[in-house]
């Protein structure tokens, strides 16, 4: 052992009472060597070097269930967004659209399609772009050495477009043997379960039966499914009633992305969304869910579409949408009728903020509703906003203000929830989620407002997502665990990052370390790169 952290206040990810302790770390094994409790008596622990941490917790690193760093970990070694935060393992490839499996067909359609999510638009020659299959792409974050832990979830719209391009119809059995052969290839490579987002294209266009034959192969492997599922809004309780008997059909462990209850039509309703959740656990139902502290979303304006005006993909896209009558059509049905990307409900554009463009020439229209821009320019917002997806080439990120507070305080205490950032770190003013998340669970909700004791709130974001991605040796302060690590002051503890900006780092956290190596210390990013992919296990 070469570090002993002593005196430190041990919240052990269990849930259960905190504890006083020295606790001695062995940084070649990456592993905790020993705990020795102040109550147990005895000589205190030595080593060639100790950190005093009076007044500091000690916790299991925290770990973000659903995040959009594909890109960004490649992109920026130090990326303190998430290190600072005290996270220690990010799981990528969520809401069915990343980078991997891909031919260069589908590549260069995904890249196009979420870089309002990720940046690396066609063009853009920051990142190589050398891989082709999950194994390839978890192999090159090891090489290249990332700054935090990273799993993998096979993009289950990614494999659509791979095999079924844009299309809006069900898949031929071909085209579904192809499908079921790429997540099994993913899996095989060490993804940990498939994701998808079911308001999003061209992954949406797959039905019950062919999302549930794709299910059924990520079981086999011990995987679990992850759906952004149809909606949010209007029918947000059919939707998640219809992920839970899917998985059950498949024999598939089900986590649900960003699970919330939003618009207008969900106030309130949270409580509706936990007793559905209840009986299927009570019935024997392997169920997990994730949710990020704040009310506002975060997406791409081009995802409010109607799903028949995105089939083709982006330039399809692009090409209606200079169509004055077909765009006319779109406009009719986002505000009347309410569009499936929507979530079914008639879009307020009023609630539609632009947090991110990706041609910086539209930077004025950042920080501002669609209705705002409208009114300044003397115009239907309709107007403001087809304006801006066809000048960005579908680029731009927005702020969705449509979420209840007493739904996310209500869906935080659920004995299934993990948190989650959903964190999209482009744009010139991304949502603080993305900096914010974990100090924020710490201090708002858990230290100042006691929706969860401190105990448990660190259960909701060490152990518990640890055990739903089958991780025998993390999750828990523990002798011979990871020494994946967070010291944090529980009286300091707070996000930095606000609306006004997103991108100020948090206060509170002094220390973060991975395999025992500090990545955060004394509050400053180290060039230390411990982290690698934590890949699936038979």
């Amino acid at each position: 052992m070469d570090l002993v952290i002593r005196d430190v206040r041990v919240i052990d990810g269990t849930g259960g009472a905190s504890y006083r302790a020295d606790v001695a770390l062995d940084s070649d094994s990456g592993r905790i060597f020993e705990i020795r409790r102040e109550s147990d008596g005895g000589p205190r622990l030595t080593a060639p070097r100790t950190l005093q941490a009076t007044g500091l917790a000690l916790s299991p690193g925290f770990i973000d269930m659903h995040a959009h760093s594909d890109l960004a970990l490649l992109r920026d070694p130090d990326h303190s967004a998430k290190a600072a935060q005290g996270v220690t393992l990010e799981v990528l490839g969520q809401d069915g659209l990343s980078y991997a499996p891909v031919d260069d067909r589908t590549l260069a359609e995904v890249r196009k399609a979420i870089t309002g999510w990720n940046g690396g638009a066609p063009g853009d020659t920051t990142i190589d772009f050398d891989w082709r299959t999950v194994g390839e792409y978890l192999d090159r974050l090891d090489r290249q050495g990332i700054a935090v832990n990273a799993a993998y979830l096979v993009p289950q719209g990614t494999v659509r477009m791979y095999a079924t391009g844009w299309n809006d119809r069900p898949a031929t059995p071909a085209e579904l043997t192809l499908m079921k052969q790429l997540v099994a290839e993913g899996m095989e490579q060490g993804a940990v379960g498939m994701s998808s987002g079911l308001t999003y294209t061209p992954g949406m266009y797959a039905d019950d039966a062919e999302l549930t034959e794709l299910c059924r192969v990520v079981a086999r492997y011990g995987g679990y499914y992850c759906p952004h599922h149809r909606s949010y809004g209007a029918g947000a309780l059919a939707a998640y009633e219809e992920m839970v008997t899917l998985t059950r059909n498949a024999g598939c462990a089900l986590h649900l992305a960003h699970a919330t209850m939003n618009f207008g039509v969900n106030k309130g309703k949270a409580p509706d969304l936990l007793n559905l959740l209840d009986k299927a656990l009570d019935d024997g139902a392997d169920i997990t869910l994730d949710t990020y502290p704040y009310t506002p979303g975060c997406t791409t304006l081009v995802a409010m579409l109607p799903s028949w005006a995105s089939e083709g993909g982006p330039e399809a896209i692009l090409a209606r949408l200079r169509d004055d009558e077909t765009a006319e059509k779109i406009r009719h049905h986002l505000e009347v009728i309410g569009a499936d990307g929507c979530h079914g409900v008639p879009i307020e554009w009023d609630t539609i903020e632009v947090s991110g463009v990706s041609d910086p020439g539209l930077a004025s229209c950042v920080g501002k509703t669609i209705a705002e821009s409208a009114a300044q320019r003397g115009e239907a917002p309709w107007v403001t906003a087809r304006r801006l997806l066809i000048s960005d080439s579908l680029g731009s990120t927005i702020l969705q203000h449509v979420g209840h507070e007493e739904n996310v305080r209500t869906i935080m205490r659920h004995r299934v929830h993990t948190g989650g950032s959903d964190g999209i770190l482009q744009g010139y003013k991304p949502h603080p989620r993305a900096y914010g998340t974990f100090p924020h669970y710490l201090g708002h909700y858990a230290r100042d407002l006691g929706v969860l004791s401190l105990e448990e709130c660190v259960a909701h974001l060490t152990s518990r997502p640890a055990a739903r991605l089958r991780l025998p040796d993390r999750g828990l302060v523990r002798e011979g665990y990871r020494a994946d690590l967070v010291l944090f002051d529980p009286d300091t503890v707070a996000a930095g990052s606000t609306f006004e900006s997103p991108r100020t780092l948090p206060t509170g956290i002094p220390h973060v370390l991975i395999d025992g190596k500090f990545v955060i210390e004394d509050g400053k990013r180290t060039d230390v790169l411990a982290g690698r992919s934590v890949r699936r296990t038979a």
